[in-house]
């Protein structure tokens, strides 16, 4: 993990300062500055001057101490320009792995169970729509119907009075990035149970009477759950990635649409800090994913 975290900050830092443009040239541009002392200036006061191998020496330092620099636009701390937005994209993440945790997995198990039927084929449609759609174009009708049916729709409000008020200004735009994780861990729930419907187990548990119900949710879906568990696992980080374009279409302050805010003024402590918060998440996934594992399938054990 530690090392997969190191490669992920050196690229990044590299990656930001080899693209065309930095902070300083934005900064000397909008300030309609014509002296290129000025920009040296600039650069200067931001650390930018230094050679990169001490910049990112100082940034992980940082880190370490708990200090995530400053903001080069807004000049305050990092950590407090960041801090309030996370539990406002946690929010949205969790609802959204929610509702493609309990959509995908039931839809999965009948869609294996009733294999072949016009059902089956309905809700393979569905499927595969929810992995063609692009989040952005889904958010934007989402937002039309609602306000074609109802008039209008819940606009994003830091301090919702009740937990109604706060579950509708989440669910909408929830929906619109859950349902392409809905429709991977639907397909996976369907391939992975019809691969355990036909072991022999559970042509056995059938023969002894077991009724359809426990063959299919006791015997089958526990067997067939791993590779869904990785699944959800994996979206559950990279949820983030459509977040961006979700926040940003339904006026969502969080960490994803600050990211490209951030992205566009070359704000690098905000976008190294950003994207590390992002790794850091993916590889605690991941992890949590493996050990949970061993928890789930007793055949599973982590040892020496």
């Amino acid at each position: 993990m530690l090392l997969t975290l190191f490669g992920i900050s050196v690229l990044v830092f590299v990656l930001l300062r080899v693209v065309p443009g930095n902070i300083a040239d934005i900064l000397f541009s909008a300030a309609g500055m014509i002296n290129p002392e000025d920009k040296l200036d600039i650069e200067r006061q931001l650390g930018l001057d230094q050679p990169i191998y001490v910049q990112y020496v100082q940034w992980i330092a940082g880190l370490l101490h708990g200090d995530l620099g400053y903001s080069y636009v807004s000049e305050k701390p990092a950590l407090q320009e960041i801090l309030p937005r996370i539990p406002i994209t946690a929010r949205l993440a969790a609802l959204a792995l929610l509702f493609s945790a309990s959509i995908g997995i039931p839809l999965g198990v009948i869609s294996a169970v009733h294999q072949g039927s016009r059902l089956d084929y309905a809700l393979r449609i569905v499927s595969l729509s929810g992995l063609s759609l692009p989040s952005f174009w889904l958010g934007l009708l989402i937002l039309m119907a609602s306000v074609s049916l109802f008039g209008s729709m819940p606009i994003y409000n830091p301090n919702p009075k009740t937990w109604t008020e706060a579950f509708a200004i989440y669910a909408v735009p929830a929906m619109a990035v859950g349902f392409r994780s809905a429709a991977l861990t639907m397909r996976i729930t369907r391939s992975s149970m019809l691969e355990i419907l036909r072991q022999d187990y559970i042509r056995t548990a059938r023969a002894k009477g077991a009724s359809e119900t426990s063959v299919n949710y006791r015997h089958a879906l526990k067997n067939a759950i791993l590779p869904v568990i990785t699944v959800i696992g994996i979206e559950a980080a990279f949820l983030i990635g459509g977040l961006i374009v979700t926040e940003t279409v339904f006026n969502i302050p969080g960490i994803a649409r600050f990211l490209v805010e951030a992205l566009r003024w070359r704000d690098y402590p905000i976008v190294q800090n950003l994207v590390m918060l992002i790794a850091v998440v993916l590889v605690v996934a991941n992890f949590t994913v493996e050990m949970l594992y061993a928890a789930i399938d007793p055949r599973i054990r982590y040892g020496d």
